[in-house]
């Protein structure tokens, strides 16, 4: 083999990343344009959770009853979820703006900006996961209740409240399924670059 063949070989092993198309550049591409709808997923859920706010009135014969307002400040699992996915929100930004700078400046990318990427994105499927998955058992508990220990379920009387929730945990496991693939590609992106 010829040092003009070993040289092509090694620039098409550079340049291919399987699954992210067949330059780097669309690599780069398609991680922002993730990183992009990953911001609009989490803001989303976050805005949607946040908004989830019902009082409604219990008509006991002989009276009208206001039962308290439900928001998701009343449960603890529901406030990890609002800041846990605040924080994959705000590091879906500066990730944005890394991959874009690597995206303008491609020969200026290193393997240290690929394994942090690597890295943050596996802590925020973590992150982003546990909390859909906290919420989840709230919203769960909610819908249906739990006889064995008298817990009554509550989404008959707050419909609005419980529709808000199932949506912003819909749209955070959308959210965690693109960090999965966000992390899966940067992993794949780190092996490319140090082979």
């Amino acid at each position: 083999m010829g040092s003009d063949e070993t040289k092509s070989t090694l620039d098409t092993e550079k340049s291919t990343v399987p699954g992210c198309g067949t330059t780097t550049k669309s690599c780069w591409m398609t991680q922002v344009l993730l990183r992009i709808v990953l911001f609009a997923a989490t803001l989303t859920s976050i805005v949607v959770m946040v908004t989830s706010k019902q009082t409604t009135n219990i008509l006991i014969p002989g009276t009208l009853k206001r039962i308290p307002t439900a928001k998701f400040t009343n449960s603890p699992a529901l406030i990890y979820f609002v800041v846990a996915l605040s924080v994959a929100c705000v590091y879906s930004i500066l990730s944005t703006l890394a991959t874009v700078s690597a995206f303008k400046k491609p020969s200026s990318c290193s393997a240290i900006l690929l394994l942090n990427l690597a890295i943050m994105d596996a802590v925020m499927v973590g992150i982003v996961a546990s909390a859909t998955g906290a919420g989840g058992g709230v919203a769960y508990l909610g819908l249906k209740g739990n006889k064995q220990v008298r817990w009554v379920k509550i989404c008959h009387a707050y419909d609005k409240f419980c529709r808000h929730v199932a949506g912003a945990l819909g749209v955070s496991l959308v959210a965690s399924i693109l960090l999965l693939l966000l992390s899966i590609i940067s992993v794949i992106s780190l092996y490319k670059r140090i082979r």
